[in-house]
């Protein structure tokens, strides 16, 4: 007769064996509608630029080396990609600015929500939650009517006498700036919010006690114990703003590019799918060594709080 821990292990290896059947419909899904279109992309990257705006089923590295390199079109000279490596640096560099941005925004938003009595709390989170109730091409153009130069912003700052002319901020930086910050706000101030919520006020206390100044207390404290909330809403502000789209078209005017507005580029007037598949495939690289850095410090914060 079969022991009671071999009987164990039948019930548990029959138990798995029954999770992963039911999880089979679901996982099919994804495979199909998630992973498999990025093997699509893969191969395209891959394969050879066609004459009407398709691909060739042939072989080719000309999609991956056209992503920093480019070839003169009279002497077939090699250069350096300006206008990529451009994009792609401003697209990184618009990122940062406005995952720090939020962060500065969002934590003492999140910490005075944190803070307020508790039945009021969800007033506060669901105001915070208001936008995510209107379409993001309608929240772009609030903010073009806010920056434009008869928005309110000039017309505000010429009704108290600081300028003379309007500033020109549609259609720079700045503007995409601006834009990606308001949209992707609350992402940064609700996971700070979910940590910060957590947050044992009896240790700041304690730290005032032991007559600690506020930056201490700041640095010490508050900040080490909501570090997975700030590192959670970093990954959800910094990944849609490298892959933002809606927003540099809107805002940017079309002149400052960034990298989803590149990839469409090449998929469309462009006609070169490979160059296309290649830059998507990059982006998706960046996301995931994002990934890895947002997993290996939650590893680390688990592992200091275990």
């Amino acid at each position: 007769m079969a022991s009671a821990a071999e009987i164990a292990k039948r019930a548990e290896r029959e138990n798995i064996r029954g999770r992963w059947l039911l999880s089979a419909p679901a996982l099919v899904i994804i495979f199909i509608a998630a992973i498999g279109p990025l093997f699509v992309m893969l191969a395209y990257s891959f394969m050879t630029k066609g004459d009407y705006g398709d691909v060739k089923p042939v072989f080719s590295l000309d999609g991956w080396f056209s992503v920093f390199f480019q070839r003169d079109i009279f002497d077939d000279t090699l250069s350096i990609a300006d206008a990529h490596l451009s994009i792609i640096w401003r697209s990184v560099r618009l990122s940062v600015i406005t995952t720090l941005a939020t962060l500065a925004l969002g934590f003492p938003t999140a910490y005075f929500i944190a803070t307020r009595p508790r039945h009021t709390r969800e007033m506060w989170v669901f105001l915070v939650t208001i936008p995510f109730w209107t379409n993001l091409l309608i929240r772009t153009f609030a903010m073009q009517q806010v920056i434009r130069n008869e928005g309110v912003l000039n017309t505000g700052l010429r009704a108290l006498g600081i300028i003379d002319q309007p500033l020109q901020i549609m259609y720079t930086d700045w503007a995409i700036l601006f834009g990606m910050v308001y949209v992707y706000l609350p992402l940064m101030v609700l996971p700070l919010y979910a940590s910060m919520e957590k947050l044992d006020f009896r240790l700041v206390e304690a730290g005032y006690d032991l007559y600690a100044s506020r930056l201490a207390v700041l640095r010490r404290i508050i900040i080490p114990l909501v570090k997975p909330g700030i590192v959670a809403g970093s990954i959800l502000v910094f990944i849609p703003s490298l892959g933002a789209y809606v927003i540099p078209r809107v805002l940017g005017g079309g002149k400052n590019l960034m990298l989803g507005n590149l990839i469409e580029l090449q998929f469309g007037s462009g006609r070169n799918w490979p160059l296309g598949a290649a830059l998507s495939i990059t982006l998706m690289a960046v996301v995931m060594l994002a990934l890895m850095v947002y997993v290996r410090n939650a590893a680390r914060s688990g592992a200091g709080h275990g």
